[in-house]
């Protein structure tokens, strides 16, 4: 069972943090290996991406739940393999510093389940740890281009 947690500060208020995080289509096409989601509503919606695990590369479709919206502070979600087996859930929080300084945290945990599950997850750890932070640093960098425009 594979997880990570990673952590950026953010020259942001958590405000601007929230406003982009509360909108699925704004950090979806985000997720490293994108190929393309669809939201089916305010909390369902299904993503596709390619993942590489060394020798295994993957085109992976997953369902995700939104199963909280904590208005400014945190998103949480669940996963759920349509083509794989495999389980997970997540987060984005925000954790204000100051007015316009925010922490941002990014947490990923995924199951591979069935016949490879062993194999799979011997890979997942260091590559669950890369997208995790590939994603947080992505979502966070389209925020700061968002406000910079803003400003």
């Amino acid at each position: 069972m594979p997880s990570d947690l990673y952590k950026v500060e953010v020259d942001q208020p958590i405000n601007a943090i929230w406003e982009f995080v509360s909108v699925m289509d704004h950090w979806a096409p985000l997720v490293p290996g994108y190929i393309e989601h669809e939201i089916i509503n305010d909390s369902e919606s299904t993503w596709k991406f390619k993942t590489d695990l060394g020798v295994i590369k993957k085109k992976i479709h997953l369902k995700v739940d939104i199963t909280g919206w904590n208005e400014p502070k945190k998103v949480m979600f669940n996963l759920t393999g349509i083509n794989e087996k495999i389980i997970g859930n997540g987060y984005f929080e925000a954790e204000e510093i100051s007015a316009n300084k925010t922490m941002m945290l990014g947490y990923l945990d995924i199951t591979p389940e069935g016949k490879m599950a062993k194999m799979i997850n011997s890979k997942l750890k260091k590559s669950l740890s890369e997208i995790t932070q590939e994603l947080t640093e992505a979502i966070v960098e389209k925020i700061e281009k968002k406000e910079n425009v803003l400003r």
